[in-house]
């Protein structure tokens, strides 16, 4: 008799719990990601200013334990550099390794702990991290918990939330992840704005500490809503035993291939946080009838704008459906790259306009507002993609390989980072919109093809899934 691989238990969501047409779940999910969320954007707005203007001065860095081994591995690397590469690089491999040790956290969850276990760890990891955040010696140390609190946290909370609907339901399933994103975006919104005020009134580990505040929210919402989650025990040891099939390996090489094509959009996308961040600050004209703005506040257009685009995002695509035309996973992915496009070219041309400074605010505003909506368009429907097709032996490990895209992305945009001391403003910000543009034209020459090898792949995988569940009923 044949031996069916257990499907995981986590893919099978408690029955009859909605509201609003979702999973009530989902709303759980989303809230715990708004928090942590306030929390990671809220550090992440102040981290490459604080850097620059307080703990890397002569003097200062100096009291960073660590700072001078690493200082130097990394100019071993990539050669002598100024304080401000120092603190693009720095913020480049952070902003890239959040997103890498995702796959560990999956492979935690799916061989040993389940997800539950696994957010709750990454949870307590970072709120550890955004602690030490309050103090210059452990500056190194709190990076470091913080990396590995993301990776047990994230890629868990974006499984949950595909495994609560059937692996069928395409559309309700993009919406569902475009929903949580909108949790995420809340905190994203409120994290930089909050954090940023409270930095500038009472100094910057005053606005670490009040991120770390949200993370103990996020655990307690977290923890509210266990019992209208997917059932989450790690997959039985049969699993890990049988191999994938030739046509799910098949697929896993075609979802790899995808979220390449996606990495080289979202290189350009955490430049705002990166360089833009000495950008506005140096040349974008910041004041105000009440005085100056924080440069960090800006941090909070790109995910208000993603919040207040959804709607129009989601009518736009049931329009399309309703006619008859496409509203595909890649094809959205691919709006997200050319609105990624625009807001460079924004940002370029008041660079050029204005070269020696005191820019209108009107074009970091746009150039926020198009990331924003681009990310929308893109990102949530990245993980809603692998949700569907990655094989269910794997589906938690793969939603975390997403998040590679990101681990790629942001190490690749530390590295161009380093070009904002060499290149006129303009050309910078040209430069970074070739990513992007490159990014677009590669997934809708490739999409057609793409999309009928995935289709054909989900159908066989189907097909062989129901004949060895025959075999195993048979006498």
């Amino acid at each position: 008799m044949a031996t069916t691989p257990a499907v995981p238990a986590a893919l099978t969501a408690p029955a009859g719990r909605e509201s609003f047409g979702h999973p009530r779940g989902l709303y759980f999910l989303a809230f715990t990601e708004t928090w942590e969320r306030f929390s990671f954007y809220g550090m992440r707005a102040l981290l490459v200013l604080y850097m620059v203007q307080e703990l890397l001065v002569p003097g200062r860095i100096d009291t960073v334990a660590g700072m001078a081994g690493y200082r130097s591995a990394l100019e071993a690397m990539f050669g002598p550099m100024s304080m401000q590469q120092l603190a693009t690089q720095t913020f480049g491999f952070y902003a890239g390794l959040v997103y890498l040790t995702p796959l560990i956290g999956g492979l935690l969850a799916d061989r040993w702990l389940g997800a539950r276990k696994t957010v709750l760890i990454g949870i307590a990891l970072m709120t550890a991290g955004h602690a030490a955040m309050a103090f210059d010696q452990s500056f190194l140390l709190a990076l470091l918990l913080l990396i590995l609190g993301s990776g047990c946290l994230k890629g868990n909370i974006a499984a949950q939330v595909g495994h609560l609907y059937p692996p069928s339901d395409e559309s309700r399933r993009s919406n569902g992840f475009a929903i949580f994103s909108t949790g995420i975006n809340l905190g994203a919104v409120a994290g930089p704005l909050m954090c940023g005020l409270v930095a500038a009134v009472w100094g910057w580990h005053a606005g670490f500490g009040l991120a770390g505040v949200m993370m103990l929210i996020a655990a307690i919402v977290y923890l509210a809503g266990l019992g209208d989650f997917a059932d989450d025990a790690p997959t039985s040891a049969q699993d890990h035993v049988a191999p994938l099939t030739g046509p799910e390996m098949h697929m896993l090489a075609m979802i790899v291939l995808v979220l390449a094509l996606c990495t080289i959009p979202f290189v350009a996308y955490d430049q705002g946080s990166n360089a833009g961040m000495i950008w506005l600050d140096r040349k974008v004209d910041l004041s105000t009838p009440f005085g100056l703005v924080p440069a960090a506040w800006f941090n909070s257009i790109d995910p208000l704008a993603s919040i207040l685009s959804v709607p129009v995002l989601i009518w736009m695509w049931k329009r399309r459906e309703a006619r008859g035309v496409s509203a595909d996973d890649i094809t959205r992915i691919a709006l997200g790259a050319l609105l990624f496009v625009l807001s460079n070219v924004a940002l370029a041309w008041a660079d050029w306009a204005w070269p020696q400074g005191g820019i209108p605010v009107i074009f970091p505003i746009l150039g926020f507002v198009l990331t924003g909506v681009g990310f929308i368009a893109a990102w949530p429907t990245m993980l809603a993609l692998v949700s569907r097709r990655a094989p269910k032996k794997v589906n938690a490990f793969m939603m975390a390989a997403v998040y590679l895209t990101a681990f790629a992305s942001g190490i690749g945009g530390g590295l161009y980072s380093r070009f904002y001391e060499t290149l006129p403003g303009w050309q910078f910000w040209l430069g970074n919109g070739l990513f992007p543009l490159a990014g677009m034209f590669l997934l809708l020459v490739l999409r057609p093809w793409l999309r009928r090898r995935m289709d054909a792949l989900e159908a066989q995988i189907a097909f062989e899934a129901q004949d060895e569940r025959r075999a195993d009923q048979a006498p």
